[in-house]
C-alpha cells in the first residue's frame, strides 16, 4: 500500500516540488518500505520518536522535524537534522542557533507563519516579519531557507486557498525585502494530505504527506513529549 501511494501521490507533484513523508507514530517498518520505493525526505513532529528512528534507519535519510519547535529537546536531533519547519519564534532561532553551534553545524529553517483563522496554531504574525532579517542577522548556526504555514481546518477550499495565497505573498515580500540576495531563501512548506494539490496550485515547494502514504495515525500508545 504505501508503495503504491508514493506512486500515486509522486505522479500528482508539481515541477521544483518535493515531497516530505510524515512518518510520525507509524513504525520503522513502514519507513523502510518508503525508502525502498525511493522516498529520501521524512518528516517526524516529536523529538525523541526523531531521535530514536534516525538511530536505526539509513544514514542518507533527510530528516525534516515539523513538529512545535522545544527549546530543550533540540539535543535530540541538531545533530543530524536536515530542516526544521515550525520556527515560530526568534527566541526559538536563537536558541536552535546556540544549539546548532555546540554540535559544529548551521541548520536550516524556515519560519512559520500564522495565518490560520485558529488560535491552536503557532508562527509569526505577518507584522512581525518587517525586521525580522536584522533581529537575527547575528545567528551564524542558522540559514533561513523560507517559511511554513498551515491553512485554516475547514472544510471551505476557498478559505483554504487564500491562507495559502496569504502565505506566498508573504514569501515574496520576505524574498524582495529582508532576505533579497539570500539565494538560500526559496523553500515554500505548505500543505498536507487533504490539501497539498491546492498548496501546490499557490506555490509551496515542500509538502507535507503523512496519511495519505502511511494511513491514518494511532495515537493510542504514544507518550506526550513535554
Amino acid at each position: 500500500m504505501i508503495t503504491e501511494n508514493l506512486t500515486r501521490i509522486n505522479a500528482t507533484l508539481r515541477d521544483g516540488v518535493r515531497l516530505v513523508a510524515v512518518s510520525k507514530t507509524k513504525p520503522v517498518e513502514d519507513i523502510l518500505e518508503a525508502y525502498a520505493a525511493g522516498q529520501r525526505i521524512f518528516g517526524e513532529n516529536y523529538a525523541t520518536e526523531l531521535r530514536d528512528k534516525h538511530a536505526v534507519l539509513p544514514e542518507d535519510i533527510q530528516w525534516h522535524f515539523i513538529g512545535h519547535v522545544q527549546s530543550k529537546q533540540l539535543k535530540y536531533y541538531i545533530d543530524f537534522v536536515s530542516m526544521i519547519h515550525g520556527v515560530d519564534s526568534v527566541e526559538h532561532l536563537i536558541d536552535i542557533d546556540h544549539a546548532a553551534a555546540k554540535a559544529g553545524r548551521v541548520v536550516d529553517c524556515l519560519l512559520q507563519i500564522h495565518v490560520a483563522q485558529e488560535e491552536t496554531k503557532f508562527g509569526f504574525l505577518p507584522e512581525e516579519l518587517s525586521d525580522i532579517e536584522s533581529r537575527i542577522s547575528n545567528l551564524e548556526h542558522v540559514r533561513i531557507c523560507g517559511v511554513m504555514g498551515m491553512a485554516t481546518n475547514t472544510a471551505d477550499r476557498e478559505r483554504v486557498r487564500r491562507d495559502f495565497r496569504t502565505i506566498k505573498q508573504l514569501f515574496d515580500t520576505l524574498k524582495a525585502g529582508p532576505f533579497a540576495g539570500h539565494e538560500e531563501f526559496r523553500e515554500i512548506s505548505m500543505g498536507m494530505s487533504h490539501d497539498y494539490g491546492i498548496a501546490m496550485e499557490e506555490g509551496s515547494t515542500l509538502v507535507r504527506v503523512g496519511s495519505a502514504i502511511f494511513g491514518e495515525r494511532n495515537y493510542g500508545n504514544k507518550n506526550k513529549e513535554v
